[in-house]
């Protein structure tokens, strides 16, 4: 495959957009041109749609594996050429461009196979749910697959193309959604005092969830809890509700932080809920760990992106968005690492976002010349 091929692949993956789980004719897309590379191994649906290439060597060696996310994001297209052909559903996240850059490395691999050991390239889906890493790792069919060192990458609008940002321990912050359901009584909007609304109770929360970071965290335990959504009644003006939800994201750069605010944030629910009469209950869901890099692995990482002539940033915090590789990490010694996508790149998730084309050779190069170090054992 050619610079020209990766690029109309890129923009097919980015014409099939799909959601987290339902990636189905986006692994048969990548499917199809692996099997024209000719892998030594070809795994599909792990853990859900999952696909993995295996090149191996005639040596002995470690195995180490590569990953690429394939799944997209519940929002509209921008008015491109190859833009997405469901509406509501894009890839403003640049999974389109990662998984492009691991088949540039499939096919560098099926040209040259690995002096020794094994290279399993992994297209993992539901990476924005924070399920995807975690059932690829629990599907037995996985087992022959892991890994000795893992690798992955993420591209960074506001960073200059192709730069490569590297840091030691925590790179993405932990993070997980909390949906707190209050149930009461509804009742006549005239008669109030007749059943019992939550809307009073929601108010309270979002104030105070807001405030847990000020008050329940220590002064160097980096925490955030964001109030992303509330629901109660609606435009029925002779109904008092009787029921409704509040959704925050909870995220802190170590793990053990993370518990302890989610806890507290259970803690105030369960209190306001009953200062105001309400009963309430907690679902936890889009649960990301923290993504711990290995600092051998940021080293060769940074070796590998020098000796291609890019520029090297290491960054003094972690990323406050979280990754599921942290499973991967938690698993394995291995990194993920930033790469430029352009300092006028709109943001990630942002509407007129859409992945570089030009990054595609720079990520593929640079995965290639970490593969031989992390391969020597």
């Amino acid at each position: 495959m050619n610079a020209n091929d990766l690029i109309e692949l890129r923009h097919r993956l980015h014409a099939c957009a799909e959601r987290s789980g339902e990636e189905h004719r986006t692994a048969q897309i990548l499917v199809s041109t692996l099997e024209g590379l000719r892998p030594d191994e070809l795994h599909t649906e792990l853990g859900g749609y999952g696909v993995a290439a295996v090149f191996n060597s005639a040596q002995p060696g470690p195995t180490v594996l590569l990953r690429g996310d394939m799944d997209a994001l519940p929002q509209p297209d921008s008015e491109l050429a190859w833009r997405s052909t469901d509406p509501a559903t894009a890839h403003k996240c640049g999974h389109d461009g990662h998984m492009t850059i691991l088949m540039g490395v499939a096919a560098s691999l099926s040209a040259t196979r690995p002096p020794n050991g094994r290279v399993v390239l992994l297209f993992q889906p539901a990476e924005e749910t924070g399920q995807g890493a975690k059932r690829v790792l629990e599907d037995p069919r996985f087992a022959p697959l892991v890994p000795d060192r893992v690798l992955a990458l993420h591209n960074l609008p506001g960073e200059e193309l192709g730069t490569c940002v590297i840091r030691d321990g925590v790179f993405c912050s932990a993070s997980r959604g909390l949906t707190v359901r209050l149930r009461g009584r509804p009742s006549h909007a005239a008669e109030p005092h007749a059943g019992r609304s939550p809307v009073l109770a929601l108010a309270a929360l979002a104030q105070a969830y807001s405030a847990i970071p000020q008050v329940a965290t220590a002064f160097e335990a980096a925490a955030q809890v964001t109030v992303v959504g509330m629901r109660a009644g609606g435009p029925h003006f002779g109904t008092s509700p009787g029921d409704g939800e509040l959704y925050a994201t909870c995220r802190a750069h170590a793990d053990d932080d993370l518990a302890r605010l989610a806890d507290r944030c259970r803690e105030l629910g369960r209190g306001i809920a009953a200062a105001h009469g309400v009963d309430v209950e907690f679902e936890v869901c889009d649960e990301f760990p923290a993504t711990n890099n290995d600092p051998g692995v940021v080293e060769v990482v940074d070796r590998a992106a020098r000796s291609r002539g890019l520029t090297v940033r290491r960054l003094a915090h972690p990323i406050a968005w979280s990754e599921d590789f942290g499973h991967f990490t938690a698993r394995a010694p291995g990194a993920l690492f930033g790469l430029g996508s352009g300092l006028d790149q709109p943001n990630l998730h942002h509407a007129d976002y859409d992945f570089p084309d030009s990054l595609i050779e720079i990520g593929a190069g640079l995965f290639l010349a970490a593969l031989p170090e992390l391969l020597g054992g």
